[in-house]
């Protein structure tokens, strides 16, 4: 009976092999299938929503996959995700590429593969005008973020004693502040700022001049992925070399924007 058994378990391990091996060459898979699914957020103002008109997702990272798309030469389909299901969507197959203001961490790179940095930004916070003037006005209050985000981490390590509640999307979080269930929102500033440029009586809200991260967005892929990510890389130089990238930036959050930024970052291979 034992022989039959190792070749059951020889059989399975080739079988998983093989498995990872296809996951692991999502380029060309998706040139066979002519479509590229992307893990988007659909309620992330300036980087995917619901256009009001359109009813379509649109944003600064439904932009950059749009070029990887017409890059390959592949129709892209949009999924909406969150910060806390991205990942695993993506390990399970579901999507092909996150595009979801997901900053690159060490542990986040312990399960998926990163792009270069295609969007550059700090955490800050939004809040009442004139309630928060340095960060202790912040400890042991009521601070609202999305569940599964680094925003959420850093929120926990730097203000050890205040009360730090997840919300399904910054839009829920935003809600939370204008009914005074929470004291202010963090996240990162061009969430932020887009946030405030698109709220109701924005102007009794600031975002102070108090930052407690850098977050270095990249595009994520499954681990292991290295013709895709290289594909990818490489997509993002040329966007930046022939002006597509800041004109993506531009249109999303520069001067004419509802939530104008400083791009004070330039996309390069930094891998």
């Amino acid at each position: 009976m034992r022989r039959p058994v190792m070749l059951m378990a020889a059989f399975l391990l080739v079988v998983a092999l093989g498995g990872v091996a296809s996951a692991a060459d999502t380029l060309e898979a998706v040139k066979k299938k002519g479509v590229l699914v992307a893990g988007v957020k659909d309620s992330t103002p300036g980087f995917g929503f619901v256009d009001e008109k359109t009813r379509e997702i649109v944003g600064y990272d439904v932009d950059f996959v749009k070029a990887v798309a017409r890059k390959l030469g592949v129709r892209l389909e949009l999924k909406p995700v969150t910060s806390a299901s991205r990942i695993p969507e993506l390990i399970e197959g579901n999507i092909d590429i996150i595009a979801a203001t997901m900053t690159r961490t060490p542990e986040r790179a312990k399960q998926v593969d990163f792009s270069d940095t295609y969007f550059f930004t700090g955490q800050k916070f939004l809040a009442k005008k004139g309630s928060v003037r340095s960060l202790a006005d912040l400890d042991g209050k009521r601070i609202g973020t999305a569940k599964g985000s680094t925003s959420e981490q850093n929120a926990r390590k730097a203000l050890p004693r205040a009360a730090i509640l997840s919300f399904d999307d910054y839009s829920q979080a935003l809600l939370a502040l204008r009914q005074g269930k929470v004291f202010a929102v963090t996240t990162d500033e061009s969430i932020l700022a887009s946030l405030l440029g698109k709220a109701p009586n924005r102007d009794g809200y600031e975002i102070p001049d108090i930052q407690i991260s850098d977050e270095p967005y990249g595009l994520g892929m499954r681990k292991g992925d290295r013709n895709f990510v290289a594909f990818v890389n490489r997509t993002l130089v040329e966007m930046e070399k022939n002006g597509e990238a800041k004109k993506i930036f531009d249109k999303w959050f520069g001067p004419g924007s509802t939530t104008p930024l400083k791009r004070n970052f330039t996309i390069t291979a930094d891998r």
